[in-house]
């Protein structure tokens, strides 16, 4: 344990604290929010929101990219344009950060827990499936139900977890096959991609989160991906207070929401995306690294699926067990380097005990065997060309 300290250490060159992520800036991010000051224009009016969405819709190939002020409302504005509504079921993994779970609470929805895969450690489409199989039907009208309570179950949710995809094609089909609305949450893989398609592009909504520790940051800000224009202009529009265009008259046609990013945040975030390609490669190469010194441990590092280029958000390692596990938290936080669980699964939280659950042997097992790892962008890429 003390060499994989010497080892994070040696390879950020510092004795100071280690974090397990922080933001990178290194290009024109004064320059920028420095300009959206100087314009006045600091609020959602600027020119730097609209640029925004464009670099992301270039990165991502994304027909429509929609700036919120949070990767949670960004989530939200999807499960809202998807059609989600009070009562409805959602189907989504157990091993999440609580965001994607809130979105649902607020909305009157519940989640639906379902196993995760080993390989991607997102969503299963084989637990997802088997579920389904076991307590779901299609009435008349093509509406996916659940047995037991009679509710509409609208739409699956799998979350990209630390950067690593899913597997987007075999859950499309299930979702085809059962009437549901493919939702991902893409808060953590901005960089990744599924086959060579960008996370958040496949289903038809995706969305993108920017906070602070993230791999471009917006000091907080999200992207709702839409998978067509039409969608796309709809969600600006009701994220935007559903305001109709005029040059003096308030007139709103709908209710909607005040979810729109600032010019301020914008600004940072297009310098931040001008850094994008090179903080992934210091990501991978970041990952070999680590991945090379965990070839002869007790420790199995987390590779990305055989199907996907991963960003590496955050690099993680499974330990023999629970033991294991916490006796390295321990030593490392002391230490000075950050290293933490993941997340406590969603059913164990009060708000969601009492949500619907399929079997989550394997959503138990990563949250008490893995770790994630000091994970922001060094100089590495030079080495792992």
């Amino acid at each position: 344990m003390h060499s994989l300290i010497e080892f994070i250490r040696a390879t950020y060159q510092t004795d100071e604290f280690i974090p397990l992520h922080a933001p990178t800036f290194t290009g024109n991010e004064q320059a920028y929010v420095t300009e959206t000051i100087a314009s006045t224009f600091v609020s959602s009016v600027g020119r730097f929101v609209n640029d925004f969405e464009s670099k992301i819709e270039d990165f991502t190939k994304s027909p429509k990219a929609v700036a919120t002020s949070s990767g949670t409302s960004a989530l939200h504005t999807a499960l809202y344009m998807a059609g989600v509504k009070c009562g409805d079921l959602v189907i989504t993994q157990a091993l999440t950060f609580v965001a994607t779970c809130n979105t649902l609470y607020h909305m009157g929805a519940e989640p639906i827990f379902v196993d995760i895969s080993k390989k991607s450690l997102g969503l299963s489409p084989s637990a997802v499936k088997a579920y389904l199989q076991e307590y779901a039907v299609i009435d008349e009208q093509g509406a996916c139900i659940h047995i037991e309570t009679n509710q509409i179950i609208r739409a699956l949710m799998p979350m990209h977890t630390f950067g690593h995809p899913v597997e987007l094609d075999e859950l499309k089909l299930i979702c085809q096959q059962w009437n549901l609305i493919l939702i991902e949450d893409a808060a953590e893989s901005l960089g990744s991609f599924y086959k060579g398609k960008h996370t958040g592009t496949v289903g038809e909504f995706g969305a993108l989160s920017f906070n602070g520790n993230k791999i471009i940051t917006t000091g907080g800000g999200g992207m709702l991906l839409a998978s067509s224009i039409i969608d796309g202009e709809r969600a600006k529009h009701i994220t935007t207070t559903a305001k109709v265009p005029h040059p003096y008259e308030f007139y709103h046609d709908e209710a909607g929401f005040n979810y729109r990013m600032p010019n301020l945040n914008a600004a940072l975030g297009c310098a931040q995306m001008e850094s994008l390609p090179l903080f992934i490669k210091q990501k991978r190469a970041l990952a070999r690294h680590y991945q090379t010194f965990f070839e002869s441990s007790d420790l199995r590092f987390v590779k990305e699926p055989g199907y996907a280029k991963s960003n590496y958000w955050l690099n993680a390692v499974i330990c023999p067990d629970i033991r294991y596990r916490n006796e390295i938290l321990k030593i490392t936080n002391e230490a000075g380097v950050m290293t933490r669980p993941v997340w406590q699964l969603m059913h164990r939280l009060p708000m969601f005990k009492n949500a619907m659950r399929s079997s989550l042997t394997n959503s138990e097992f990563i949250e008490s065997h893995l770790i994630n790892l000091p994970s922001y962008p060094t100089n590495l890429e030079s080495i792992y060309a």
